[in-house]
């Protein structure tokens, strides 16, 4: 897909793996729909980011489990734009909570966070549907993680719930092929400060310094590696759909305890 002129909608994107999709999109001469819960500060920034190529955006304040909000973002690229090409479901949460634990999570947390990285992104899905089938194309990656296909992660329901990203991936993949592509990505270890906050920074400096020494490739992700897979989805795998990438630098080769994301 030649996405220069397009719209893309990435939610979650006033910071991390978000704001530098955003950005890379911009450089290539997208406009984009910027999107964030609480982090206007951040979502102002990746905005200015945007600008800088050129392009043009608008940031939408949304959160992504209530459905009203999701057909708003939908709306706000087709009352600038009239299109909508590419839709990111980046937008996420979870609560720290050791996997041994089980006390450590109810019912609450699981429906808390299914709510945002499950049934958010189907939300978005099903809102910008209907522009992207007029258009005869368009183009979905759902951030899941390397916690949905090895259980590991930042708690069983984190894990659950990207999980059920995945494989609700390829339902959608099925479902609205012929116009619509839907992927994912699966990050481990992402570098940034949304996982030294939730795991502290002696935890976070260990982990990343393991990962480094025992994944095949040396290195765990980061913000913009995580970004290139979400372009390539979107501009360079026009026969691709149903696939699940991914990015930890090998660790899920060795079986061996993967960072969270």
């Amino acid at each position: 897909m030649d996405i220069e002129g397009g719209v893309a909608i990435v939610t979650g994107s006033s910071s991390g793996v978000g704001a530098a999709c955003a950005a890379q999109l911009a450089e290539k001469g997208c406009n984009v729909v910027i999107n964030y819960a609480s982090n206007e500060n951040g979502a102002l920034a990746t905005a200015a980011a945007c600008h800088a190529y050129g392009v043009e955006t608008v940031v939408v304040k949304a959160d992504v489990s209530e459905d009203t909000e999701c057909r708003a973002l939908a709306a706000a690229a087709l009352d600038k734009w009239g299109r909508i090409d590419a839709l990111v479901n980046n937008a996420g949460t979870t609560k720290f909570c050791a996997h041994e634990d089980l006390e450590g999570l109810d019912k609450q947390d699981f429906l808390d966070i299914y709510a945002v990285n499950t049934v958010g992104a189907y939300q978005m899905v099903r809102a910008v549907t209907p522009a992207m089938k007029r258009a005869g194309m368009g183009s979905i990656v759902n951030v899941a993680s390397i916690a949905g296909v090895t259980g590991v992660g930042s708690s069983i329901a984190y894990a659950a719930s990207k999980g059920a990203m995945v494989t609700m991936t390829l339902s959608l993949a099925r479902s609205l092929g012929s116009e619509i592509r839907v992927n994912a990505v699966c990050p481990g270890f992402i570098q940034g400060e949304w996982l030294r906050q939730g795991l502290g920074d002696e935890v976070y400096d260990n982990m990343l310094s393991g990962l480094k020494q025992t994944a095949p490739l040396g290195q765990t992700a980061t913000a913009d590696s995580v970004s290139n897979a979400i372009l390539y989805f979107i501009t360079g795998a026009d026969i691709v759909t149903g696939e699940t990438l991914m990015l930890d630098g090998g660790m899920h080769l060795s079986g061996a305890p993967l960072g969270r994301r």
